[in-house]
């Protein structure tokens, strides 16, 4: 890894905190470069949750989609016949680093697993990319670190993808927050229902001749290849994923944490289990996770193989000593102390947007939206209530020193282990 350690990393938080504010403007020389009367060259690494960024780009003017890249060469071919469909002549590759090669490429669009979202940032940062990288952007909680590191080392932008940062009704929602709508906000309640099934009992099998799954695994020590791995069951597998709280419940975290105006806990606690299934998911299907942020908080539950279906309605809810705010994406409500509706607004949000104001910073410096270190803060939440559950304890934090007070085992799992030669550096 780098040579700084988190410590001496995090001496300089006020720096950074400055840095995550003013990030466009203090890389407005380097989105400069990138002239606003020509192609924006871009890729797109991943060609699952990637084809999103592909259409929002071919949909972005002014903006050439270079590269198509994936590890599975019928999502690869399946993603180019696509895009080539649309008009867009790209090169489809394998290997992502061959386009970091290019040096007309401006940005790269990174929708990969979880376990490669940090390591393909810092190589793009490297490389003088700017980069937009799917939730949650990082495996732990150390890389989340390195990719702020990256970022301005390197002075590049980076947007992460939850995209509520964008969606028109819930800013006005925040911003009425913020504006005393509600009173004093105290509290938020998350929480995420689905009807998952059971991912059974994977089966060591040849990888398919498709499939590079040397490529796939990157960073992760090497496992056996599984039957039913790829292309999604690696979220329930803490080897590759974060399981549901860093799969859906980053994006309402994010909004509870910006409506809540808070940025690190002091306490944090996961229980749940893996109840409904007997099969490969190691990571809980129902829960509850709790945030102390001195004197806020906020709650996030689970239950993704049983939907909770009176609770479609919303969700977020914060709860202020003058009513109540309710998300429902992708409006809101606002409830009075009595529970009275006293004010509500929707407009639709999407990709194209979120996409759109990346682009933006890219060629202007306009302001990020959810520029990856603020991002990273709201994804620490997860990482941390990810460890609060592999350990079954509440963990104390530390919002000085950026660290778990007082517990080695738990501060073991800040960061992970690395394939040889692999390690992200930055």
């Amino acid at each position: 890894m780098c040579a700084i350690d988190r410590r001496e990393f995090f001496q300089t938080s006020s720096t950074l905190a400055a840095a995550a504010v003013l990030a466009p403007a203090l890389f407005t020389s380097a989105a400069a470069q990138e002239s606003t009367e020509r192609e924006l060259s871009v890729g797109v690494i991943g060609t699952g949750r990637g084809m999103a960024h592909a259409n929002a780009a071919l949909n972005a003017a002014g903006v050439k989609l270079d590269y198509v890249c994936d590890v599975d060469q019928n999502r690869l071919a399946l993603a180019m016949k696509t895009v080539e469909g649309r008009g867009a002549k790209p090169q489809g590759i394998t290997d992502f680093r061959r386009m970091l090669d290019d040096p007309k490429l401006a940005a790269v669009f990174i929708a990969t697993c979880n376990h490669w979202h940090a390591p393909a940032t810092i190589l793009a940062c490297t490389a003088g990319k700017h980069v937009y990288v799917e939730k949650p952007g990082s495996h732990n909680a150390r890389e989340g670190e390195l990719m702020v590191q990256a970022a301005r080392k390197n002075q590049r932008l980076v947007q992460m993808g939850n995209q509520r940062r964008t969606w028109p009704a819930i800013r006005e929602a925040i911003q009425k927050l913020h504006d005393g709508v509600i009173g004093k906000v105290l509290f938020a309640r998350c929480w995420y229902t689905a009807d998952r099934t059971s991912i059974g009992r994977g089966k060591v099998v040849p990888v398919p001749d498709y499939l590079d799954y040397s490529l796939w695994q990157g960073p992760a020590p090497e496992r056996p290849y599984l039957d039913n791995l790829v292309h999604y069951n690696w979220h329930w597998r803490w080897h590759w994923g974060g399981g549901e709280l860093a799969n859906n419940g980053i994006h309402t975290l994010d909004v509870a944490r910006w409506g809540l105006g808070v940025d690190y806990p002091t306490q944090i606690s996961f229980l749940g289990g893996r109840y409904h299934y007997d099969d490969d998911q190691e990571t809980p299907d129902t829960g509850v996770a709790v945030f102390h942020f001195g004197d806020k908080g906020c709650s996030w539950e689970v239950s993704s193989c049983l939907p909770r279906r009176d609770e479609k309605l919303a969700s977020v809810i914060f709860y202020g000593t003058e009513g109540s705010l309710h998300i429902i994406d992708p409006g809101y409500k606002i409830l009075d102390a009595k529970g009275k509706e006293i004010d509500k607004g929707s407009g639709i949000g999407g990709e194209q947007e979120h996409i759109q104001n990346f682009l933006s910073a890219v060629r202007t410096g306009a302001p990020l939206n959810s520029e990856i270190e603020v991002g990273q803060r709201s994804t620490l939440l997860c990482h941390l209530g990810n460890i609060s559950y592999k350990l079954g304890r509440m963990l104390r934090f530390d919002p000085e020193t950026k660290s778990i007070v007082g517990d080695e085992e738990a501060t073991a799992l800040w960061g992970r282990e690395y394939r040889k030669g692999w390690e992200p550096v930055v």
